[in-house]
């Protein structure tokens, strides 16, 4: 069984063409800018749907995926259901289905490197390069997410790198050409995306009784995200944003 949050049909911000997105319970970070905090609680929370069932769906809606488009596992932090994930993400490779893996890449272990060896592409998220800042934003190191990185460089994985740019939190310009220095060189990544921090998810603090700990940080500007992307374009043959 998996315990699922949500699904969203026709997404198209999460990996090639168009997808499947099912948002998994659970995750082990604790993001202030977190869209869903609602999904965070791990092993409450969700609904507990049969893999079957997510297969079903994946290959009732496959007419609409096209030659590009598949299933992409997000969450939440899918990784914290890898073992249940494993079965579900053969058998849609049966069926020649696409799967990504939205994912921050923090978990590791046996299940999560069979559950690696088998999807098509990670959407990996890097919080932040420098140490500090990361605990900051998410309460936990990035070290292993940087170990994931290499182990999926070293699997030829394609990687499409998401960095999210929160004003005062991740906009420092040693941060954006630290994740250049670190990051473009590596041949797996198919672009980089620099995703705008948003407060789309805020009214679902005020819901669960929460304070939204970013109240006073504004949207970034068009001029903030212009200026990132330049310095990025140095290192990156493909940066794309929102």
């Amino acid at each position: 069984m998996l315990r699922v949050h949500s699904f969203e049909s026709m997404g198209t911000f999460d990996g090639p063409g168009l997808r499947l997105v099912v948002f998994l319970q659970g995750c082990n970070f604790q993001c202030l800018y977190c869209a869903n905090p609602d999904t965070i609680p791990i092993g409450k929370g969700g609904k507990l749907i049969e893999e079957s069932e997510v297969l079903r769906r994946a290959i009732s809606e496959r007419p609409f995926f096209g030659k590009r488009g598949g299933v992409t596992f997000s969450g939440g932090e899918p990784t914290v259901q890898a073992e249940a994930l494993i079965p579900l993400c053969r058998a849609l490779k049966e069926e020649g289905i696409h799967i990504c893996l939205d994912s921050q890449g923090s978990i590791r272990n046996r299940h999560v490197d069979e559950l690696l060896s088998i999807v098509d592409m990670v959407l990996l998220d890097c919080k932040h390069m420098l140490p500090k800042e990361h605990q900051r934003l998410t309460t936990q190191t990035n070290t292993n997410t940087l170990l994931t990185a290499e182990q999926l460089r070293a699997m030829g994985k394609p990687v499409r790198l998401r960095y999210v740019f929160v004003p005062g939190y991740s906009d420092q310009p040693e941060a954006l050409h630290a994740l250049g220095r670190h990051f473009g060189g590596f041949e797996n990544i198919e672009r980089l995306e620099l995703l705008p921090y948003h407060t789309y998810g805020k009214h679902k603090y005020e819901t669960l009784g929460k304070p939204y700990l970013l109240e006073d940080v504004h949207e970034p500007t068009h001029e903030e995200i212009a200026s990132a992307q330049a310095i990025l374009e140095r290192y990156f043959p493909v940066v794309w944003t929102q």
